[in-house]
């Protein structure tokens, strides 16, 4: 099996009222993950990615939804998610100033 990349692991920060309230209450941040990457992988992703320090990893299977497309009926692809809750006194920037 191939090794994955971080880019591979970590597809995108996810953003939603829910999320803002974990970052700001537990320090905790989500991300869309690969669906092989575990907890070890993410962890390390993070770490190396953000600069921070770690403390746990929790995922979550999201289950695609069957959708109609006109008459054609469908079906969304699953995906993964990650809550990776991190050091009290570090922080992730995910909207960095790009003023300049």
């Amino acid at each position: 099996m191939a090794e994955l990349q971080p880019h591979d692991i970590l597809v995108r920060p996810l953003i939603t009222e829910k999320t803002v309230g974990l970052e700001e209450g537990e320090n905790t941040y989500s991300f869309q993950v690969g669906l092989t990457a575990n907890k070890h992988q993410i962890k390390q992703a993070v770490e190396s990615f953000f600069g921070v320090r770690v403390v746990g990893v929790r995922t979550a299977r999201v289950r695609g939804k069957s959708k109609r497309f006109g008459r054609h009926s469908g079906k969304r692809s699953n995906w993964k998610k990650a809550y990776v809750k991190v050091h009290h006194e570090d922080h992730i920037d995910l909207f960095e100033n790009s003023e300049g």
